[in-house]
């Protein structure tokens, strides 16, 4: 069993009253990691360490900076295996997700790393004569990193890797579900030279985490909080911040849906359908929820999603011959058993699947799902996607915008004009033609709208989201003064 410490200063710590909490593995229900349960004073702890790290880290060279991300994706590789033993064993994962966990957080340092010569700024023209004025990015100060356990090497490396680019100091609040996953992420960076405080790793157990995550916000040296999770806990963190009037960064809960027009290439949009829906058991936020099919293409498209659902069997990650892996938790059958229950008691058709035993829940397809079950609307965040069935494109539309979510889309059809027209109407903060809903690139703008939340990750949106916007002027002559 993995035992873990604080990573508070480059050093590794107990909690103050030396409390752990243990995290259990889903299926086995063996306990694989013992972790330090983090009090207020520890987040404040944490809290004061990055902020003493700050002034040096944000002076530091863009250089410098580049060549200690590099060296720290270097590391994360080389450490891919510890990685996938602690994701596998904390959430249930295929070693197959959890290697490209790896591979995907290694890109995102790599990334990051290529920002650091890009935080430029602007010369605005002054109607002062000879006054050259300028707008500047500049680090904000210590960021709070909140990541969830779904992907929680790419999350929790993303809640960081572009606010270190940036000059800013850090905080990474693990998810109580996966801590050892979590706490390897700060070690990589620890050892590529982001120690001493630059690079904080907090774990607590699951009832200390409101007042945990509270004091963290409400510190004064956090002056930016990004969050990924659901919409129902980032609505709190909103909240508290706001108080605070601290910005956030917000990516939350999906209901993707993904459109097949009667013209679509059906076996491509079967084939991205059930990687969206069923891939890492659905847990994720992009998944495809919703699959709205024209009539005209709908039992066709069905009866091939329907076979592919089949051949994708669910169990041990460990067992090679498991496409899919386990739900994170008994909780998370009995909330889809539940919708599962719901739809077909209100006419919905199983064609493939069926209930979750215990945390293992095979691909399930529901034919026929109206505006009057809770799966219609409800994120379900598990292997079970919905087939809607509509009449034509303005009611594909309609039905892919009847939604409180708006993170991921796709959009199948063969003529590429159309599918962008299409595209352009749906409410969502990315949307992809003719592929799947779960794409993630380190370089590009990613964030929701709605309820999905607020903010853009990746590439020079990061940069925006983790610095300053400063004014600064040079007089470079005489000024006159009305005085």
């Amino acid at each position: 069993m993995n035992r873990l410490s604080l990573l508070i200063a480059g050093q590794h710590c107990q909690a103050q009253d030396n409390a752990t909490f243990v995290r259990h593995n889903p299926l086995s229900g063996e306990a694989v990691t013992q972790a330090a349960a983090a009090t207020v004073a520890d987040a404040k702890a944490a809290a004061d360490a990055a902020s003493a790290a700050f002034p040096a880290w944000s002076s530091t060279s863009p250089g410098e900076r580049r060549a200690k991300l590099l060296k720290a994706a270097d590391l994360m590789e080389a450490h891919q295996a510890e990685f996938i033993e602690a994701m596998v064993a904390e959430t249930g994962a295929t070693p197959g997700w959890a290697g490209f966990n790896v591979m995907i957080a290694a890109s995102a340092l790599r990334e990051a790393a290529s920002l650091t010569t890009q935080i430029g700024g602007d010369i605005i023209p002054s109607n002062v004569p000879d006054n050259l004025a300028m707008g500047i990015r500049v680090p904000c100060g210590v960021v709070l990193g909140i990541a969830p356990w779904n992907a929680p090497i790419i999350l929790g490396t993303r809640a960081i890797a572009t606010p270190l680019a940036c000059g800013n100091t850090v905080i990474l609040k693990a998810s109580e579900q996966c801590p050892a996953t979590h706490l390897l992420i700060g070690e990589v960076l620890s050892k590529a030279g982001l120690g001493d405080g630059i690079v904080n790793v907090i774990t607590n157990a699951p009832e200390q985490a409101a007042e945990v995550v509270e004091a963290l916000i409400e510190h004064p040296a956090v002056r930016r909080i990004n969050f990924t999770g659901s919409t129902q806990v980032g609505r709190i963190i909103a909240e508290k911040a706001a108080r605070f009037l601290k910005p956030v960064l917000l990516e939350l809960g999906g209901k993707a849906p993904l459109l097949v027009l009667e013209d679509a290439d059906l076996d491509a949009a079967a084939d991205a359908a059930a990687f969206g829906a069923f891939f890492n058991q659905g847990q994720i936020c992009m998944s495809t929820e919703r699959l709205v099919v024209v009539d005209a293409v709908a039992d066709a498209f069905a009866e091939k999603l329907a076979k592919k659902a089949q051949s994708l069997k669910a169990g041990d990650p460990n067992d090679t011959t498991n496409a899919l892996g386990t739900l994170v938790s008994q909780e998370a059958g009995l909330k889809l058993n539940a919708l599962l229950d719901d739809a077909l008691d209100k006419g919905g058709r199983l064609l493939s699947g069926g209930k979750a035993d215990g945390v293992i829940m095979q691909a399930t397809l529901i034919d026929g799902v109206q505006e009057n079950m809770q799966l219609y609307r409800e994120e379900s965040f598990g292997p079970m996607v919905a087939l809607i069935r509509v009449k034509d494109e303005a009611e594909a539309i309609r039905v892919a915008n009847d939604s409180e979510y708006g993170l991921s889309a796709a959009v199948f059809s063969q003529d590429i004009a159309r599918a962008m027209k299409v595209a352009g109407q749906i409410e969502s903060g990315i949307c992809h033609i003719n592929g799947p809903t779960v794409h993630d690139e380190p370089q590009m703008p990613f964030g929701g709208v709605k309820s999905s939340g607020y903010g853009r990750f990746g590439g020079k949106a990061g940069i925006e989201e983790f610095t300053e916007l400063r004014w600064m002027t040079v007089q470079l002559g005489p000024r006159h003064y009305p005085i």
